[in-house]
């Protein structure tokens, strides 16, 4: 398993729709396996795989947070969202692409996705609290959208400058 850099925003390769996995070979296990290191690494609870350069309709989660409480890491091969709840709930949003920035941003509050596993077969799942959250955040980054995108623009905007920057000095420490 490699650790992966993951791409920070703004970064064109973010905003870009990914092509659908024809096959679970083993090019797509060992990119699960890494984005999966990665995510666990970084922290965070999910990684979708734009965001380390991969152009693919894949991404992983895990959303267990208690200390003592085993990982249930879940890869999702072309997912898609069969059913939305109506009821709606608002979270606390972050991203791995975008470090060290929060915003809320209302969504449904369950939602039923079918995927391909890397076992091949078609799986079909409902989600509730932080897991609903994380799957619709993750999916959207397989559309080319960003959690920032549901923000007015002020704030959005305000954001991208923080990324410009933290990109400039990450460049400049680099060099050094």
């Amino acid at each position: 398993m490699t650790i992966r850099p993951i791409l920070i925003h703004p970064d064109p390769r973010l905003k870009k729709l990914c092509e659908p996995v024809a096959t679970v070979d083993a090019d797509i296990r060992r990119l699960a396996d890494d984005m999966l290191a990665t995510m666990y690494d970084a922290p965070g609870v999910g990684l979708a795989a734009p965001q380390v350069g991969v152009m693919r309709r894949v991404f992983v989660m895990d959303c267990v947070k208690e200390k003592d409480a085993a990982p249930a890491p879940m890869v999702l091969i072309n997912p898609e969202i069969t059913w939305t709840s109506e009821d709606l709930n608002t979270y606390e949003e972050g991203c791995l692409s975008i470090p060290e920035q929060y915003a809320e941003v209302t969504r449904p509050a369950e939602v039923r996705m079918r995927w391909l596993g890397l076992d091949g077969q078609m799986h079909e799942e409902q989600f509730d609290g932080l897991w609903a959250t994380c799957a619709q955040h993750e999916l959207d980054h397989l559309n080319g959208k960003l959690f920032i995108d549901y923000l007015g623009p002020l704030k959005r905007q305000m954001i991208t400058r923080k990324m410009e920057k933290l990109k400039r000095e990450r460049a400049r420490t680099a060099q050094a």
